[in-house]
């Protein structure tokens, strides 16, 4: 078999690669928006009357958004470091796709990618609306010039057929989905992990990529859990040549967002801490909507955790305001050991 080296899990949110003075672009953005927040969709101005508060007022000074960028960044280059120290043979990535591969007219609820390569396009900011603020974070995910990142195809495959066997009605890619320009972009919670934490010198890679986002047909948090445990199957059953292999895992993405919240959060993460699994199951669908969602990604990292007998530990907690009404993006950083 081969051996689970080291599992940790990520945000990859746009404040994570913005100058947090620059971070009231985002804010000007979720002004015109519609946001979920506790199985409800709320107009911004119905949202700051609910939400506003003496807490979030103070979470919005500046010295508060920069002393919470320092945090994220302390706790982004422990990540590094671990993954450095680990030294895997192969990194198993476990994100979403938001429309970067796949559209409404495929989208699929689970997929590995088995191609013999993934490409990051460089990064072009007439791709970004202008204000937007993303024309600042991509390059925190995307390079100057296009990156091939090789996939491990045998890994890939072992996941699948383990998938398969389990009654997982897996979906596949032999190749990426092609554009006028060439090749498409691999999603940002590939991307961010491999620029941000490898510094665009990955080992070769598992995309493993779960619709968490899109409706009709997102992931219940169950769901992901158990098709964790069927990954770590196929890593414990990855043998012949391959026996010993060091393999990495991430869960990217996550935790509460575009609208944080911080109670929903630190119960999520105390579910996971424990390994309680019953509280991750039972969790409503209806509360893993928008960016929030990805927090599936870290539920699928706890059932591969399970089968391998390893437990969570939380770097830390970093609740990253934009604007009083409490949008933003709550970051998150653990490992499981």
């Amino acid at each position: 078999m081969a051996d689970l080296v080291f599992a940790f899990a990520t945000s990859h949110g746009p404040q994570l690669s913005m100058p947090p003075e620059t971070w009231e672009l985002r804010s000007d953005v979720d002004r015109t928006r519609r946001h979920d927040y506790r199985g409800e969709v709320y107009s911004f101005d119905t949202l700051m009357t609910l939400r506003r508060s003496d807490t979030l007022v103070a979470g919005n000074q500046q010295a508060q958004r920069t002393a919470h960028y320092a945090r994220s960044q302390a706790a982004l280059d422990t990540l590094e470091a671990r993954l450095a120290e680990a030294a895997p043979d192969v990194l198993i990535v476990i994100g979403d796709d938001q429309h970067e591969w796949f559209t409404d007219a495929n989208q699929p609820a689970l997929s590995v990618l088995f191609a013999p390569e993934v490409v990051n396009r460089r990064f072009d900011a007439s791709e970004f609306t202008p204000g937007s603020g993303l024309d600042l974070a991509a390059p925190g995910w995307r390079p100057a010039q296009d990156q091939a990142y090789a996939v491990d195809q045998s890994l890939a495959r072992a996941i699948i057929a383990q998938a398969i066997e389990d009654e997982f009605d897996i979906s596949t890619c032999g190749s990426s989905p092609v554009g006028p320009d060439g090749p498409l972009c691999i999603t940002h919670s590939v991307g961010f992990v491999v620029r941000r934490l490898m510094r665009d010198k990955p080992v070769p890679l598992v995309p493993v990529l779960q619709n968490t986002f899109w409706a009709p047909n997102q992931i219940k948090p169950g769901r992901a859990y158990d098709f964790g445990r069927s990954i770590a199957r196929a890593i414990k059953g990855w043998g012949g040549e391959n026996a010993g292999k060091r393999v990495a895992v991430c869960a990217s993405g996550g935790l509460s967002h575009y609208v944080v919240d911080e109670e929903w959060d630190r119960r999520m993460l105390a579910a996971m801490l424990a390994n309680d699994e019953a509280a991750m199951r039972n969790e409503p669908n209806a509360m893993f909507q928008s960016g929030t969602s990805e927090t599936k990604n870290w539920f699928t990292l706890c059932g591969i955790a399970a089968e391998f007998g390893l437990e969570m530990a939380l770097i830390d907690y970093v609740p990253c305001y934009r604007t009083e009404a409490g949008t933003g993006n709550a970051m998150g950083f653990a490992v499981w050991e």
